[in-house]
């Protein structure tokens, strides 16, 4: 089972569309005379009036399920379902309306209610996508249902809004993770492909406690994105991939003096130092640094010499001192 959150401003337009397709059937309502399409929607709009200044008052919300649980599903228990998840929502003392499709392969309903409740306060839709995912994995999971096999088989294309960016977030982090081996570096994979990091510091202090990722001006929490990709997730793997020698120095040749310098450049602008001295490491100090130069190992043959050129010297020495 899965869900999906929106928020709109015309009741009229989102009544019609549920209703108005041939493959529809009202299963539950609440507050509404659900018996014509004007009579519902003349009674949210009406309720709606009590709080004016709420320009999105239509909440949405789809709930989805794969195909196999098909034979589980009757449509009272769609209904008691859907309930059941709008008061772990949160959606609680207002107008609702629930609406089957099967216009679609996969079984799945829309719930449409009023952010106005009944005593004219707003339903709150604070951290609305985070509460919708973990709702419907522990109904999932309660029930039975069945759990989907893992992010790579979603289908792309029948992505829209939030979901879609989420998505397209989690593809560029499934492939700028494991080629980084430091944040800097995890940051430049990720902005070509127009995704931006956020982090989240402990209150007083430079310490990272959580990170967030941004496309398109929408915003999620690395966990939210995968548990894999929240910022402890991350920094052990980038400092995986660190010591697996997951860098440009250590596959297969050493690195240039100057491509040690360029690196060198890079990291003290990245940490936004000014080449200024008054501000920090100026250009030359930055140039004048000592390089770390490892040593080339010694040829055997070299040192195979030298051993069998130390074993003669000892050996004269101890025949001198046994005359």
């Amino acid at each position: 089972m899965i869900g999906k959150q929106l928020t709109g401003k015309n009741f009229g337009r989102c009544i019609r569309y549920l209703l108005e397709k041939e493959q529809s059937a009202v299963l539950d309502a609440h507050g509404v005379r659900n018996y014509d399409t004007k009579a519902i929607i003349d009674d949210f709009n009406a309720q709606r009036k009590l709080r004016p200044s709420l320009g999105k008052a239509v909440g949405h919300a789809v709930l989805s399920w794969s195909n196999e649980d098909r034979p589980k599903l009757t449509v009272e228990k769609m209904a008691a379902h859907a309930r059941e998840y709008m008061e772990k929502m949160g959606i609680t003392d207002t107008q609702y309306l629930t609406v089957l499709h099967t216009d679609r392969d996969h079984p799945h309903l829309h719930i449409v209610y009023n952010r106005v409740d009944n005593s004219g306060n707003t339903v709150s839709n604070y951290n609305l996508w985070e509460k919708n995912r973990k709702v419907c994995r522990e109904m999932t999971e309660r029930y039975g249902y069945h759990m989907g096999k893992g992010k790579e088989q979603v289908n792309r294309q029948a992505l829209r809004g939030k979901e879609q960016v989420r998505y397209a977030i989690y593809d560029s982090l499934k492939l700028a993770a494991p080629k980084a081996t430091s944040w800097p570096q995890l940051e430049k994979l990720l902005a070509k492909q127009g995704v931006t990091i956020q982090y989240k510091y402990r209150s007083g202090t430079d310490e990272v406690q959580g990170i967030s990722f941004e496309k398109d001006g929408v915003k999620f929490k690395g966990s939210a994105i995968d548990r894999k990709f929240s910022f402890a997730s991350l920094d052990r793997q980038l400092a995986n991939n660190q010591g697996m020698g997951l860098n440009t120095g250590s596959m297969g040749h050493r690195q240039t003096l100057a491509d040690q310098i360029r690196d060198m450049l890079d990291t003290h602008q990245e940490r936004g130092h000014s080449h200024e001295p008054s501000h920090g490491l100026g250009l030359l100090d930055i140039l004048l640094q000592p390089v770390e130069i490892v040593p080339e190992p010694e040829p055997m043959a070299d040192a195979e010499k030298r051993r069998r050129k130390r074993k003669a010297q000892e050996a004269e020495q101890s025949r001198g001192i046994s005359r």
